[in-house]
């Protein structure tokens, strides 16, 4: 079969499967692996030449991790560091150790069980993020915890690939020489990274189209993965090395537009070879000694991973969710079993068997992620927290209700200032995980009287909210009006609706929480635009002027929808007559941006 008859059934199956798992919140992940199982050897046969594809499509994880490395900027990296090295650091070397114990005891030789245990510590960082991303968890606390300890995977693949030699040393002479050839090609990358590179791209980027810089970011990518393949290493350490040296050049956001869609398409086929690769006869043969191994991985991967977790001082909540959502294998354990295959130190058997249980664990994720929502929803309706916190300190000048993001730089402020507050947040799981970074913040619903009353509401001077979500947002305000109307409240609205409501309520000093931060990204626009800072300060100031001034109008009319509309109209026409008219006056400049 041609190469252009495999890559039509490869867009063919995918085209039908992927999309049909997506429908069924499965993920695209699983799709594949199904796509490749389907018309792989072990099904129906359409493709027989599974080594080549694998091969073939390892440039989708090349494409991955250079894309990792692009996003490990020192900075950002250092920001990280205690969930990264800490919670990412122990989960592998915990993990690694079970593993790798439970594989000695099945009587595999310690090279190859710690091999094993090495790569069944490795989660699906695509599978993970995709759940926690359709959820809207990738802020919460468990969510935060996950994408620490992947990344801490992902960069760990790395010298693993590069110790793979020496752990493989009774099967494969050199392991030291390969480990010194290792370090010296890393120092030569590094050096010629920086020297040439950056300038060649500089260069690149300056005299020639977009096309041409797309096709110089995969030269650079498929280049260095060419040249560490040729001298012995791993292709994946070379791609990871050119995205961590231009991690923070001034080329990186447009390299990961360019790599994107390929690194997608790729990373795609990668699992599809994976799927046709997984042995379904021996599935067939040992089924309860596969499923019995999958489920000891996930089972393992979890308890390893909720003991590290409480350690080092998560609540139980977020310790539960992390350790099920890693409790399955990931796309790096096909890649690391492939080279200890590769290299001799597992047998063709026992690589095969791990593959197809690692694919198991993948395939039963999604189902172990529903079924510890359910259990976990029962448990917090029977373990419920208390309905408030008892409050035990004296009144203080200013309360702040709602303690996320937006309350939380209130409260910084003030308390630089020497001001005390008292912050109530509703929401346990925030609460708990700010008190673990040494803050004092109660927890209770701030729209209940009686903890308000708790708080000294009474003797406040300031009642600061900040809640997120707009209906308790409104039901909060319609309290503090009601029983402390004396007691001035500094809102923050989510939009104009919101706004409106607060306004309602008799609330006057009321702020958007995105109005000041759009506006000085659209002065910054303007700068970067060319035009002078008092052109740009006046149409920022011109529009702020006229924006304020319409919100005051339109809540005149807002409860008429069909008036509401007009205004809004009318209020766009207003607003392009304003601007070309002062565009004539002495402070005319900015029409010329654009020329």
């Amino acid at each position: 079969m041609s190469l252009l008859e495999q890559t039509a059934i490869f867009l063919l199956t995918a085209v039908l499967l992927v999309p049909l798992f997506q429908r069924f919140k499965l993920g695209a992940i699983l799709g594949y692996l199904a796509s490749g199982m389907l018309v792989g050897p072990w099904a129906l046969g359409v493709v027989g030449d599974v080594e080549s594809t694998l091969h073939f499509a390892e440039f989708g994880v090349v494409l991955l991790l250079f894309l990792i490395g692009l996003e490990l900027q020192p900075a950002r990296l250092w920001a990280l560091r205690r969930p990264v090295f800490g919670s990412g650091g122990a989960q592998v070397i915990a993990t690694a150790a079970v593993i790798a114990a439970i594989a000695m005891a099945f009587g595999l030789a310690w090279p190859a069980a710690l091999i094993t245990g090495f790569a069944a510590a490795m989660s699906s960082t695509a599978l993970v993020l995709s759940a926690l991303g359709e959820k809207g968890e990738l802020g919460a606390p468990h969510g935060r915890e996950s994408f620490a300890i992947l990344l801490f995977q992902d960069i760990a693949v790395i010298p693993l690939l590069a110790l793979l030699p020496l752990l493989a040393g009774e099967s494969h002479a050199g392991g030291g020489l390969a480990a010194l050839k290792s370090v010296a090609v890393v120092a030569a990358v590094i050096v010629l990274g920086r020297v040439a590179v950056r300038p060649l791209l500089s260069f690149i980027a300056t005299n020639s189209s977009r096309e041409v810089f797309t096709a110089a970011a995969l030269l650079l990518v498929v280049g260095t993965a060419v040249v560490m393949q040729k001298i012995g290493l791993s292709m994946a350490l070379g791609a990871f090395l050119a995205g961590v040296l231009l991690a923070d050049s001034e080329f990186t956001h447009e390299l990961r537009a360019d790599i994107e869609p390929f690194k997608g398409l790729l990373l795609g086929l990668f699992f599809m070879a994976v799927g046709m690769s997984a042995d379904l006869g021996l599935l067939i043969a040992q089924p309860l000694t596969v499923f019995g191994l999958a489920l000891l991985l996930m089972a393992a991967k979890t308890g390893v991973l909720y003991v590290v977790l409480r350690l080092r001082g998560d609540g139980n909540e977020t310790a539960q969710r992390t350790a099920v959502l890693l409790s399955q294998g990931g796309e790096f354990a096909f890649v690391l079993l492939a080279a200890a295959a590769a290299m001799g130190a597992l047998s063709a058997g026992q690589s095969q068997l791990l593959v197809l249980v690692v694919t198991l664990s993948m395939l039963l994720a999604p189902a172990s992620f529903a079924l510890h929502d359910r259990l976990i929803k029962s448990w917090l309706e029977r373990s419920a927290p208390p309905e408030y916190d008892s409050i035990d300190e004296p009144a203080t000048p200013v309360i702040i209700a709602g303690f996320g993001r937006y309350g939380q730089i209130v409260a910084r402020v003030l308390r630089m200032c020497g001001v005390h507050f008292t912050a109530l947040e509703a929401n346990y799981q925030q609460v708990d995980f700010v008190r673990r970074f040494g803050n004092k913040v109660y927890f209770g619903d701030a729209s209940r009287l009686e903890l308000l009353e708790a708080a000294k509401a009474g003797k406040a001077r300031l009642f600061v909210l900040a809640i997120d979500d707009v209906e308790a947002s409104v039901r909060t305000a319609e309290v503090v009006r009601r029983h402390f109307p004396k007691l001035p409240i500094l809102a923050r609205a989510r939009n104009r609706i919101h706004w409106f409501r607060l306004r309602d309520l008799g609330i006057t000093a009321i702020y958007r929480e995105t109005f000041p931060s759009s506006l000085e990204a659209a002065h910054r626009a303007l700068l970067q635009l060319g035009l002078g800072v008092a052109a740009a300060e006046r149409a920022i100031s011109l529009f702020r002027h006229h924006d304020e001034e319409q919100l005051h109008v339109q809540y005149a009319v807002h409860h008429d929808e069909a008036q509401l509309i007009q205004n809004v109209h009318q209020a766009t026409q207003q607003l392009q007559e304003l601007f070309e008219a002062d565009a004539t006056g002495p402070q005319a400049g900015f029409p010329q941006a654009g020329k």
